[in-house]
C-alpha cells in the first residue's frame, strides 16, 4: 500500500517528466511550425527524428533528476513471444483495415507508379505481384531497424518512463487513458502546424487521430506491464508506423476523399485500434501488481 507520501513523490516524477518533454519538444515545434513541414533540418526528415527522441532524452534527465534507476525504464528483452506479438499486431490491424479500404472501393489497390518507381530501384523487371511481396518482405525486416532508430527515442519516455509511472497510481484503465490523451497531445502541435496529416479537414484528422492513439494505448500499456520490457513498445510503435507510413499508406490510390480513410487521420484505423484496445481490455486482471519502488 503506498503512502500520501510514495504519491506525492510519483507525481512528481510524473510532472518532472512532462514539463522536461515539452521545453524539449518547443524549439522543434516552433520550427516545424515555421516552415510547415516536418522534413526540415538535417539530415532530410531531421524535425521528425529530433522530435521523437525528446520524450526519451527527458525521461533519461528525469531519472537523473530525481534520483531514478535507468536501469528500472525496462531494458531486458523480457519473453520473446512479446516482442513478436508487438511486431505482428500492427500489421493485423492495418492489414484488415485497408483489405476493407481496397475492396469497398474507398482506396484503391494499388499505386502502379510506385510500384514502377520501386521495380526500377531493383534494377530488374518483375511482375508487378512480386515487386510489392519483395518490397513488403525487405521492408518489413531491413527498414524496422531505420524505425526503431526513430521510435525507440520516444519509447524510452513513454513506455519505459511514464507508463510505469503511470501504472503505481492508476488502474490499467486509467494508465492506459491518461497515455492515451498524454500522447496524442504530444503530436498535436504537429498536426495543426506542419504537415503532419492526411490532407483532409484538420478536426477529422485530431478526432480519428485521438481515438486511434488513445485505443492504441491499451495495446502498449498492456505489453509493457506484462512484458516488463520496453522494448514491446519500441517494436510496437515501428511496426505500426513502418506498415502505414511506408507500405499500405504509400500502396494506396485515391477514388475519391479517400484520406477520410486511410492513414492515422481517417476513420479506418481508429475503428480496428478500437476493438483491439476492447480485446486488451478483457484481459487485463492478466497483468501483474504494479511495483511499489
Amino acid at each position: 500500500m503506498k503512502t500520501a507520501a510514495d504519491k506525492a513523490a510519483i507525481r512528481k516524477n510524473i510532472a518532472t517528466y512532462l514539463v522536461l518533454t515539452t521545453l524539449f519538444c518547443l524549439p522543434i515545434y516552433i520550427l516545424c511550425a515555421r516552415k510547415g513541414s516536418l522534413s526540415g533540418g538535417y539530415p532530410p526528415a531531421g524535425y521528425a527524428l529530433m522530435v521523437m527522441w525528446c520524450p526519451g532524452l527527458a525521461g533519461l534527465l528525469t531519472c537523473r533528476l530525481r534520483g531514478i534507476p535507468i536501469a528500472s525504464l525496462g531494458w531486458k528483452w523480457g519473453q520473446t513471444k512479446y516482442q513478436l506479438w508487438s511486431y505482428a499486431i500492427p500489421i493485423l490491424y492495418a492489414l484488415v483495415t485497408y483489405l476493407v479500404i481496397w475492396i469497398s472501393g474507398k482506396g484503391g489497390f494499388y499505386d502502379h507508379e510506385l510500384v514502377a518507381k520501386i521495380e526500377q530501384g531493383f534494377g530488374f523487371t518483375l511482375p508487378d505481384g512480386v515487386t510489392i511481396v519483395l518490397f513488403t518482405l525487405l521492408a518489413g525486416t531491413f527498414g524496422m531497424a531505420r524505425s526503431l532508430s526513430s521510435a525507440l527515442g520516444e519509447e524510452i519516455g513513454w513506455r519505459g518512463f511514464l507508463t510505469p509511472q503511470l501504472a503505481k497510481i492508476n488502474s490499467y484503465t486509467g494508465t492506459s487513458l491518461w497515455m492515451g490523451l498524454i500522447w496524442a497531445l504530444y503530436h498535436y502541435p504537429l498536426l495543426l502546424f506542419s504537415d503532419y496529416n492526411s490532407g483532409g479537414p484538420k478536426w477529422l484528422a485530431l478526432l480519428c487521430f485521438t481515438v486511434m492513439v488513445v485505443s492504441s494505448c491499451f495495446i502498449f500499456t498492456w505489453m509493457r506491464l506484462k512484458s516488463g520490457s520496453l522494448w514491446t513498445g519500441a517494436i510496437l510503435h515501428a511496426s505500426h508506423n513502418l506498415f502505414i507510413q511506408v507500405i499500405f499508406t504509400p500502396l494506396t490510390t485515391d477514388t475519391g476523399n479517400t484520406n477520410f480513410y486511410i492513414d492515422e487521420f481517417g476513420i479506418g484505423l481508429p475503428i480496428a485500434t478500437v476493438i483491439a484496445a476492447y480485446i486488451f481490455w478483457r484481459k487485463r486482471k492478466e497483468l501483474p501488481e504494479p511495483e511499489n519502488t
